[in-house]
């Protein structure tokens, strides 16, 4: 509840007071004025505060009055506190007005508290409560106040509105820079997981396959051997006749469907195996007796492999296929002669390089060329090239390969026939082209055995077979060299040597010599080779150690002094 002003003070003579002023706050500032005075004064208060009120604050309370201010009311009417020195006595002609009604008369009814309390104590007021009776009245209207009356203004310290952007600023950027930090070791660590897996399942399926490095030789485990073993392979055997040389090259042909991969692997002649008779022989002189079926076997008996078929290959056939597929590249290793040039010096045939294109006719000669002096081996290593090339340009189209090999109009092995051949060599061919495909050459001791080191490599692991090479202690193997100028004497001895109980191996034709050899390398083998060359009918002082270079126990060179026993 406001306080009033006491009207009923001008009874006991009490000053008027008249509004001044405002404050800083709104509020109005009286002063006292005698009754003579008030009865005087033209000065109009209101007028100039009521225009700085308008533009101080945008409010005119006196706007429904028409811009007057409000009338002079006579506080002496009724003062209670009429002890007050300045009150003489009641004022005369005052209307009794006990509880201020007339100063609630305001047209806007605003008669701020804080505005009374600045009058108590610019000037002393006399005031009192109102009856008792008077406070169970009811109240007067409430007033319509509206936001556009008041004028809240508020000045914030630029200062520290700019330091609480600051630090907003910088706590919003390193909490950033953290998330960031956060993020990157998370993505490193999923990263590092997912390599993680990526290698592990990427050397699984290398142990699997046995492509590991250093699991090919004799150190491999034995799970890598297991997984080896089972896989899938389909092998077929070629050999290659050179009609004009009187030669053979052997190789096998290796699709590994488990792993996908080809190779070729190139077996030398040297190769030691055991023949239909149980007896110890060469692959060369298999070749060349038992055919195509005994071979095939003796290989899977020595190798542990299941050779579905065989390819014979013959020089004439080479060439057509070489024709058919549209030439092929090879790096050649060495200068061919052309074996049809009629003088010497010509150019050769074949030229030493990268990327040769090879015909035909000039693949036949690279893949049969034995230069003078050069083991088997490197004559070998060139059919392997040829071999490689030949399925890179094949067709990959299992029908358009078939039609390939029946163009040849060649005659298979039973065991082989067109289909079967053009579909296999359409696998190959496809396994060539992606770069799946490998030639490696089959490593044989000096004996024609195979090594331990041997079997565990390419034995194991790409024919996935076990090496087993013929007892040595089953008979004494003789290498037979003929130097007598004449073919038939080779295939005499053999037959004196083979009823004899010795295995004959095959050592090839030499130059003309007039008389024979006999040689042992080891002392243990010295009764042999004099048991040998008793057999032969060769002199006992033809007997003598020395070097051997075949894989042979005894190695006979047979001169002219050779007298076979049928003549």
């Amino acid at each position: 509840m406001n306080d009033r002003y006491d009207a009923g003070a001008a009874d006991h003579g009490a000053d008027q007071y008249e509004i001044v002023g405002y404050d800083e706050y709104g509020r109005p500032v009286y002063r006292q004025v005698r009754p003579q005075q008030t009865q005087q004064q033209t000065y109009d208060p209101y007028a100039q505060q009521t225009q700085q009120y308008q533009q101080g604050y945008g409010y005119d309370p006196y706007a429904q009055q028409g811009g007057q201010p409000p009338p002079a009311y006579d506080y002496g009417a009724y003062d209670p506190y009429a002890t007050d020195s300045h009150h003489g006595g009641p004022a005369q002609g005052a209307p009794h007005d006990p509880y201020g009604q007339a100063g609630a008369a305001d047209a806007t009814g605003r008669q701020p508290r804080a505005a009374e309390q600045t009058a108590r104590q610019t000037a002393h007021i006399p005031q009192q409560a109102g009856p008792v009776h008077d406070r169970e009245t009811p109240a007067a209207p409430q007033r319509d106040y509206h936001t556009e009356q008041f004028a809240f203004v508020e000045e914030p310290d630029a200062n520290s509105e700019d330091v609480i952007d600051w630090l907003k600023f910088t706590e919003n950027r390193t909490e950033r820079r953290e998330e960031a930090r956060r993020r990157a070791r998370s993505r490193i660590v999923a990263l590092t997981v997912v390599l993680a897996l990526v290698a592990a399942g990427g050397v699984g399926w290398l142990w699997y396959a046995g492509k590991l490095p250093g699991l090919s030789s004799d150190g491999s485990a034995t799970g890598t051997a297991t997984a080896a073993g089972a896989q899938k392979r389909d092998v077929i055997v070629v050999h290659l006749h050179d009609i004009k040389g009187d030669g053979t090259a052997t190789a096998l042909l290796v699709d590994n469907t488990t792993t996908e991969r080809g190779t070729t692997v190139l077996l030398p002649n040297s190769l030691a195996l055991t023949s239909d008779d149980g007896t110890t022989t060469t692959l060369a002189k298999s070749v060349e007796d038992d055919g195509s079926d005994g071979t095939r076997d003796a290989l899977d008996t020595v190798l542990g492999t299941d050779i579905e078929g065989t390819w014979r290959l013959d020089t004439p056939y080479l060439q057509n296929l070489v024709d058919l597929v549209g030439n092929i590249d090879v790096d050649t290793d060495t200068d061919v002669p052309d074996p049809t040039a009629e003088k010497k010096g010509a150019a050769p045939l074949v030229n030493k390089g990268r990327d040769q294109t090879l015909s035909g006719k000039m693949a036949v000669a690279y893949a049969t060329y034995r230069a003078p002096g050069e083991a088997q081996n490197a004559q070998l290593e060139r059919f392997g090239q040829v071999l490689q090339s030949v399925l890179r340009k094949l067709s990959s189209d299992p029908q358009a390969a078939t039609t390939t090999i029946q163009t040849l109009q060649q005659i298979l092995d039973p065991s082989l026939t067109d289909k079967d051949l053009g579909t296999f060599l359409a696998g190959l061919s496809d396994l060539a082209k992606g770069g799946d495909y490998k030639t490696d050459l089959l490593p044989v001791q000096s004996d024609g055995t195979l090594s331990a080191r041997t079997g565990a490599g390419i034995v194991r692991n790409v024919l996935g077979g076990t090496a087993k090479s013929p007892d040595k202690d089953a008979a004494v193997s003789v290498s037979v060299q003929n130097a007598t100028g004449v073919k038939d004497n080779t295939e005499k001895a053999r037959v004196v040597l083979l009823n004899g109980g010795f295995t004959f191996l095959e050592g090839g034709t030499g130059t003309a010599r007039a008389t024979s050899e006999v040689v042992y390398a080891d002392a243990a083998d010295k009764a042999n080779a004099a048991e040998v060359a008793k057999t032969l009918g060769l002199p006992a002082g033809s007997v003598a150690k020395g070097k051997i270079s075949s894989s042979a126990d005894v190695s006979v060179v047979l001169g002219q002094d050779y007298k076979p026993s049928s003549d």
